[in-house]
């Protein structure tokens, strides 16, 4: 195996897949709540574009259990996206765990990853109308 086959999908396309038991719903959620309208869409799919990556709501018969971040948005200011998510009536999840606790719905997390050239990060979490869990990040540099 030479390398170009060991990193063959180091260049590819990464999408998220986020189920949904109630597409409409969903969808609603996604265009008032976060302000999202889809860029393509299905019988049982819709598809959005943020910052040149894609995910997908599609629609399912199953669920996520919602016990971890699925898919998350890096900002420069999370104060403000997430007082803009507050009021169009996002309820940001409240976190008390271990290491980690939110303090008017804002995390601040030791540690990131070196190649993002920060030290740390400030995270949100709430939930989409089909209880998956969703985040926000901030890198703090």
């Amino acid at each position: 195996m030479n390398a170009d086959d060991r990193n063959m999908l180091a260049q590819a396309s990464v999408a998220t897949r986020l189920p949904a038991q109630d597409l409409d719903r969903a969808r609603r959620f996604y265009s008032e709540q976060l302000g999202l309208d889809p860029v393509d869409e299905r019988p049982g799919g819709l598809l959005y574009r943020c910052g040149g990556v894609e995910f997908v709501v599609f629609q399912s018969t199953g669920a996520s259990p919602g016990t971890f971040t699925q898919m998350a948005w890096t900002v420069d200011d999370i104060e403000t996206v997430v007082s803009e998510l507050r009021r169009r009536g996002v309820v940001l999840e409240d976190v008390d765990v271990p290491g980690l606790r939110t303090k008017d719905g804002i995390a601040e997390i030791d540690g990131n990853y070196p190649s993002k050239g920060a030290r740390g990060e400030r995270g949100a979490w709430f939930r989409d109308s089909e209880g998956n869990l969703l985040g926000i990040g901030e890198p703090v540099v």
